[in-house]
């Protein structure tokens, strides 16, 4: 069976993203899988190769302990930031559309 050559790595704010890149594969996985988006679509919007997205999804599927830990850091890091008074992107957008 055929190695991939895309590799995935965590040395970027401690998640999963594509080596060289500052492509998440949370971000990847949400277009995808949430979002409803071809993988076509994502790697051309995103500027990277079909391989690099399936590699995401795959690295995802294949690490659930791991990605549940991203998604609760991530969402202590939200709760942080509310606690000390940030809002969110949509919060900002209903502000500046009043």
């Amino acid at each position: 069976m055929a190695q991939s050559s895309v590799r995935i790595v965590t040395d970027l704010h401690d998640e999963p993203h594509i080596d060289g890149r500052r492509v998440t594969v949370r971000r990847i996985q949400g277009l995808v899988e949430e979002a409803g988006e071809s993988a076509d679509a994502v790697a051309e919007q995103l500027d990277l190769d079909v391989t690099e997205v399936y590699a995401a999804l795959q690295y995802y599927h294949g690490h659930p302990d791991e990605m549940a830990a991203v998604e609760r850091r991530r969402a202590e890091r939200e709760a942080s930031a509310r606690a000390a008074g940030a809002v969110s992107l949509s919060e900002l957008k209903d502000d500046t559309d009043a």
